[in-house]
């Protein structure tokens, strides 16, 4: 059983996510039109943000998280085909599998993230879909390394709130070189396809992608082996595994 991890509660206490774009790219190539009239399983809901977003097209959605549930509830207590329960992804258990199933960005934060995909597997129904958002070890090696060491000796032993004044600045001072040096055609530069995204996105959504790469209390970063062994011809059909820019992975399949 994963123990609770209070970063993550805070984190959802303190920002928010609405961005309907980012969604939908993480879940193509399928649609918020292919949850129509279905009952979605949101694996690692957060603060409820994608079970919002998937609520006016499914039946019904259950959003699932160890550690942000009340939070959760408190800002989807409006939808009624919303129900949020908490549970480790990697153990929780319902009477029936899911029509579909999406796990976004959560997977490689779980303790095994092996075990909680086999899980996401289990729950989903015989012809039923199976999405999955997950970092990449390709492409992320500034992340894998430098970040990671750094979170470990310094900085998961700060308080939030000088956390977020550190996300804050970096926020400010990686902005500008996004919109000079990056705009030029030079592919080689890291995170180059990543930046193209952060001149769409909010400040606001910005700067909580970096307080979440400072927060994150474990990563595990996914190989495109490891991902295609998820989702191997055995168990699915209509497989899609693709990069998203650069840094990640999208995956899904249809239950055989």
């Amino acid at each position: 059983m994963q123990k609770k991890q209070k970063e993550w509660l805070e984190q959802w206490q303190r920002y928010k996510d609405s961005s309907l774009f980012l969604f939908q790219e993480w879940l193509y190539p399928n649609t918020l039109e292919s949850f129509k009239g279905k009952r979605v399983l949101d694996a690692g809901c957060g603060h409820g943000h994608h079970a919002l977003m998937a609520a006016p097209y499914a039946a019904k959605v259950v959003g699932v998280d160890l550690n942000a549930a009340e939070v959760a509830r408190e800002e989807t207590k409006n939808a009624p085909n919303i129900e949020i329960v908490e549970a480790d992804l990697a153990a929780m258990d319902f009477p029936e599998p899911f029509d579909a199933v999406f796990c976004i960005g959560v997977i490689h934060h779980t303790d095994d993230p092996d075990r909680t995909f086999e899980n996401l597997k289990r729950l989903t129904k015989k012809g039923g879909r199976l999405i999955v958002w997950a970092y990449s070890h390709e492409g992320n090696w500034l992340n894998r390394v430098p970040l990671e060491t750094l979170k470990r000796l310094v900085l998961l032993r700060l308080p939030k709130g000088a956390l977020a004044v550190l996300a804050h600045l970096l926020t400010l001072l990686i902005t500008p070189i996004v919109w000079t040096l990056y705009l030029l055609p030079l592919r080689f530069l890291p995170y180059y396809e990543y930046f193209e995204n952060w001149r769409i996105l909010t400040y606001s959504r910005n700067m909580l992608n970096v307080f979440d790469k400072l927060n994150a209390p474990q990563t595990h970063f996914i190989r495109k082996e490891r991902i295609e062994r998820w989702f191997r011809a055995e168990d699915f059909q209509d497989i899609h595994i693709s990069p998203y820019k650069g840094v990640s992975w999208r995956g899904s399949g249809t239950r055989r």
